[in-house]
């Protein structure tokens, strides 16, 4: 079984910065592309950014991108997600997710994803 745990969520303000991590143990290998994604009241979950096993290649919807920044740390099976700048639409919970096997390059769809965590909230306000 795969277990993947976010944490770093919380209240900022608009202009703010907040850093999420998920760390991921179980029965998986560490080469398996990751994902972020996130999901507001009311709304689809929907991609927030991806990155490639070895870290090389990123990925990033255009609502986020210029202002996240997702990175990895093989060696402690953890993601993280760096949110600068958020804005009050940035609100939703955010889930790290991986890949369903360990060929894809990024998981970028709901239909990508193998194990998805818990979720942890995030709130900005205006």
């Amino acid at each position: 079984q795969v277990q993947l745990v976010e944490s770093g969520g919380g209240l900022v303000q608009a202009g703010g910065s907040l850093k999420l991590s998920c760390v991921v143990s179980g029965r998986t290998s560490t080469r398996r592309a990751m994902g972020w994604f996130r999901q507001a009241p009311g709304k689809d979950r929907e991609f927030v950014a991806s990155i490639e096993w070895s870290g090389s290649s990123r990925f990033y919807a255009d609502s986020v991108k210029g202002r996240f920044t997702m990175s990895r740390d093989n060696a402690k099976n953890t993601v993280y997600l760096q949110m600068n700048s958020l804005k009050p639409e940035d609100t939703a919970v955010y889930y790290c997710a991986t890949s369903r096997s360990a060929t894809m390059l990024a998981v970028t769809t709901i239909s990508d994803v193998g194990f998805w965590g818990q979720g942890t909230q995030v709130t900005v306000s205006s």
